[in-house]
């Protein structure tokens, strides 16, 4: 029996490849793995199309009840659906060596992620550093690591992929002491939240890498059809409605002559 792990792409239903729902149709149990990212259509959506019922997989059963998942695919063919490309959150490498741990027999069927995708606003995939990730604030958690990141890429000339935060079927801390499985509603960070905390961070570093004036690019839903990329300095992006999740931002480095003129059609 087979493990298929399907990467879904960015945008609705239709993003499957060929190969991935020809597998799909082979499977007894078809799970999505619901909380590292969003498509931009119902789950009624996929099963419509692909003609499964599909149970979604929450961080819950992800972290706690994967051997549960595992269990199945002993004995028939099992598919993990995962929005993007399957190896895009270190969620889906643990489960991937989980099941390899136990012999399972696993196929791997890709598909586009947001660290390709982000091609589309004419900077060169080449010429980005590490790519970081800005999570929520809280009152208590005001984590600013990936700030020296975005030094380290820029000392070298490079540009920084922000992927920002999500919030899906969490629970408080209150919640979670006192065992509630009461979970808060969906969050997703915005171009805007993101600079808002950046500047936060650049107040207290003072290392004059995100300021208002750094040029910068902000994308929302990319690969769908409402797909909105604008360019400007932090201080303009912070003003600009990008409208639905999910959103991320470039902090742009150093550029070539064709990616400047890439930019001018953003602004």
């Amino acid at each position: 029996m087979v493990l298929y792990l399907i990467g879904l792409g960015l945008c609705d239903e239709k993003d499957i490849t060929v190969r991935g729902l020809e597998a799909i149709k082979k499977c007894s149990h078809v799970y999505l793995e619901g909380y590292t990212s969003i498509l931009s259509v119902d789950v009624e959506n996929l099963e419509k199309l692909y003609s499964k019922k599909i149970i979604i997989a929450d961080r819950e059963m992800m972290e706690s009840n994967a051997e549960e998942i595992l269990d199945h695919a002993v004995e028939e063919d099992v598919a993990m659906l995962v929005v993007g490309d399957v190896f895009g959150a270190t969620t889906h490498y643990d489960f991937y060596t989980r099941a390899l741990n136990r012999s399972i027999k696993v196929e791997v069927i890709h598909n586009t992620t947001i660290l390709t995708a982000v091609s589309a606003c004419g900077l060169q995939l080449y010429s980005y550093g590490q790519t970081i990730s800005i999570p929520f604030f809280s009152e208590t958690w005001r984590p600013d690591s990936f700030y020296d990141k975005i030094v380290f890429n820029k000392s070298g000339g490079l540009h920084t992929l922000c992927l920002l935060d999500i919030k899906v079927k969490e629970q408080s801390i209150e919640n979670l002491l006192k065992r509630r499985k009461i979970y808060e509603p969906p969050r997703y960070m915005t171009v805007n939240q993101a600079i808002e905390q950046l500047f936060e961070v650049e107040e207290k570093k003072q290392k004059k890498i995100c300021t208002p004036d750094t040029l910068a690019v902000g994308l929302a839903r990319v690969g769908t059809e409402t797909q909105l990329i604008k360019s400007g300095t932090l201080s303009e992006l912070k003003e600009v409605d990008f409208g639905g999740p999910l959103h991320c931002l470039i902090i742009v480095g150093d550029l070539q002559e064709t990616e400047k003129e890439y930019l001018e059609i953003w602004k």
